[in-house]
């Protein structure tokens, strides 16, 4: 008797459950669909994991926690079609303050078979998780934290208030606006942020990184695409094997590496490192920076900053160097071609002295020193063969 008193218990839980889902299994076209509809109780954290398919969630639904789950099964055979629907296993329940959709693929590897999982939430949703084995993740207007994973498929955010962990073994990560940190990773794929309130990390394995706005500062890195920062307050450190990096305003320091491609810089309010093994560098509005390329031009133009000044080297091998200066600007300038021949050190102002050695039979060094109001920090200019030239800025 008490053993049945315990089956009653457990089937009257599970029985709203078993009511809301509904399943279905029709032609479509040349092939088979099934289509599953239900509803759980609302509860504050998500979770979905499946073996097989895509998933979608959307917040905003006043009507508690609803799913529509489609699987497709290439065959115009209408056994074989169950047969791969029945080798699906999916579960939808609830488990303490959690929502559960599991779908588990218990059969031989699946051939030409597809699932699409949507599901609707209430927007208050305190987190969410996603899970799939190789189909895309899409998650929007969540109040929450979100989590998505997926082997190999791409991953889109939009709408989150809270902070994002995305990481696929390949495919694109989109992001459009979150109010908390994100922590993204793919194994190639391309990332763009169009704006966060937190902190950014992103990796990709080699596709482009974007961020168009940043408040809190990012660190980002590929393996062989370019980067691109539209703007950013805080720390940002820029990283890739072989890309172009391209940073717009930096509302803090700047660190910026690249294999062997072009960087450039609008404006930083912190010291910047810039070094690239070929690429030209170019940087604008920082107050104080330490570049270096292996064989490329560099433009700096300095900047006077209420801030910290440190002293300051731009470096090349091979390469034109071109320098302004605001006038304003107290700095003490040392530079130097070390392979003169046919090259110059030109300058606009009357406190920076050109010294010239060597000459007309063996190699020739060009030198120049000069304080400039009063001096301060230490501008250091070294260019192997090239010219170097100082500018006024206006």
């Amino acid at each position: 008797m008490k053993k049945f008193s315990q089956f009653v218990a457990v089937w009257l839980l599970l029985l709203p459950l078993a009511i809301a889902q509904q399943t279905r299994v029709y032609r479509e076209g040349n092939n088979w669909a099934q289509e599953i509809t239900g509803s759980l109780t609302t509860v504050k954290n998500l979770r979905v994991k499946v073996d097989v398919g895509s998933v979608r969630v959307e917040g905003g639904s006043s009507q508690g926690i609803n799913y529509v789950i489609r699987n497709r099964a290439y065959t115009s055979s209408e056994d074989k079609a169950r047969k791969e629907f029945d080798s699906y296993k999916i579960s939808a329940y609830v488990k303490g303050d959690t929502a559960w959709i599991v779908a588990d693929w218990q059969g031989e590897s699946p051939h030409r078979f597809s699932g699409d999982f949507s599901v609707t939430v209430p927007r208050d949703m305190d987190w969410v998780k996603l899970e799939t084995e190789g189909g895309s993740v899409s998650t929007t207007a969540i109040s929450g934290r979100v989590e998505a994973q997926s082997g190999g498929g791409s991953i889109r955010l939009d709408d989150i208030g809270g902070a994002i962990s995305g990481e696929t073994g390949g495919g694109s990560i989109d992001v459009g606006t979150v109010g908390g940190d994100l922590s993204l990773h793919t194994g190639g794929g391309s990332i763009r942020v169009n704006s966060a309130k937190g902190k950014i990390s992103a990796e990709s394995g080699g596709g482009s990184v974007v961020v168009v706005s940043g408040l809190q500062g990012a660190v980002l890195e590929t393996g062989g695409g370019s980067i691109q920062v539209e703007r950013c307050n805080g720390r940002v450190k820029a990283t890739t094997g072989g890309g172009s990096i391209d940073l717009g305003d930096i509302g803090g320091p700047a660190e910026i590496e690249t294999g062997g491609g072009s960087i450039r810089l609008a404006s930083a309010k912190g010291i910047v490192h810039a070094e690239t093994a070929g690429g030209s560098i170019e940087l604008n509005g920082v107050p104080s920076a330490r570049a270096e390329t292996g064989a490329g031009g560099i433009v700096a133009r300095f900047v006077s900053s209420s801030g910290e000044r440190n002293d300051s080297l731009l470096e090349t091998s091979a390469g034109d160097i071109t320098v302004y200066l605001a006038p304003n600007l107290s700095i003490s300038i040392r530079a130097s071609i070390e392979l003169a021949n046919g090259h110059s050190i030109r300058s606009d102002f009357s406190e920076i002295k050109v010294t010239t050695e060597g000459g007309d039979y063996g190699p020739k060094t060009v030198t120049a020193e000069g304080n400039l109001n009063g001096g301060g920090p230490v501008l250091k200019v070294r260019t192997t063969t090239g010219d170097i030239v100082f500018r006024r800025s206006h």
